[in-house]
């Protein structure tokens, strides 16, 4: 009779929902900024883990650096997405030793897309050259964009006459008040911002970046004619990889972070079918060299966990670290 009455208390609390249901887990991805290309990828992280038992929240941020930080301390944020070449700034020219500690236990869950430098300028400026004596908007401290830039005219020894620090928004505005000669952003193409805020009434162009030094240490790449409505014609630029990464973390989260890779990793098509149209560039098994995938990430993929040998084919090379060797050499 008791176990009968058990029983029935079982089924009963189940019929009315007074069993929880497995609990979603939580989880969180630093991206960008909610007009940028980072912030759609987040959106898509969260979509597709709804549908898998995973309640992925999305959080803006002001630039790498922060997503950085974030990975590490901040409860809750588990992802970040940061440009290839920020970390290695991080690594080997940052001075705040703490960033460094942090930086040497970032590791990557897979490498993205690759992020096009886009250089708006005013009507007149024709060249990446053509920014020397110039006033130039190249993003906030710490953001992905600044530390790019900053390395483009380090390599490049072009020297503007200002290197403005404002963000991307404040920066599009300033230049079509005529208060700045031009503005970058590191992002992957089309770019929501130049998309809906810049039409061709705003006499702005979009400038190519063909200097031979910075050609020899980014990967060159065309922004097709049309990205834009305002942008007839293909424009010549350079570029960077977009990287998903978390820190070394033990235990749950280091659980949690393979499952997620592992739900990315077989629901890619769906991704590329639904998500930005930067899914199409990603290839998750491109051997990035400078990094190491998380070992929670190869273990859920069923990868050998030892340490990867370092890529020897030119398509596998990561010509920014090449960058910063040659920058400290300085």
């Amino acid at each position: 009779m008791l176990r009968w009455l058990l029983v029935s208390a079982v089924v009963l609390s189940l019929a009315v929902g007074l069993v929880p249901a497995a609990h979603a887990v939580d989880m969180g991805v630093i991206t960008g900024g909610e007009k940028g290309t980072y912030y759609q990828f987040g959106l898509n992280f969260q979509a597709l883990g709804r549908a898998n038992g995973i309640n992925m929240n999305v959080h803006t941020s002001k630039g790498s650096v922060e997503n950085i930080y974030a990975v590490y301390q901040r409860p809750g944020i588990q992802l970040g997405i940061v440009q290839s070449d920020v970390l290695a700034f991080v690594a080997r020219v940052q001075t705040d030793e703490a960033l460094k500690r942090i930086a040497k236990k970032i590791k990557m869950v897979f490498p993205l897309y690759n992020e096009e430098i886009h250089l708006l300028a005013k009507k007149g400026i024709n060249s990446f050259d053509d920014l020397a004596n110039k006033r130039v908007a190249i993003g906030r401290e710490g953001s992905g964009t600044y530390l790019t830039v900053r390395l483009l005219f380090k390599v490049s020894e072009v020297a503007p006459r200002e290197m403005v620090l404002i963000d991307t928004d404040e920066a599009l505005a300033e230049l079509k008040a005529g208060r700045i000669d031009a503005m970058f952003y590191v992002a992957g193409l089309p770019v929501k911002l130049l998309a809906e805020g810049v039409t061709a009434a705003d006499e702005l162009v979009l400038v190519p970046i063909t200097n031979k030094d910075i050609a020899e240490f980014y990967p060159r790449v065309t922004i097709p004619g049309g990205t834009y409505a305002w942008q007839p014609q293909a424009v010549e630029s350079v570029t960077v990889k977009a990287v998903l990464v978390t820190f070394d973390y033990r235990r749950l989260d280091c659980d949690n972070v393979g499952k997620f890779a592992q739900v990315v990793s077989t629901n890619i098509e769906t991704l590329v079918k639904g998500g930005h149209p930067k899914w199409k560039q990603v290839n998750l098994e491109f051997p990035l060299k400078g990094w190491e995938q998380y070992d929670c990430v190869k273990k859920y993929l069923n990868k050998p966990t030892a340490r990867a040998t370092t890529p020897q084919k030119g398509g596998e090379l990561n010509p920014v670290m090449d960058a910063i060797r040659e920058i400290l050499r300085d």
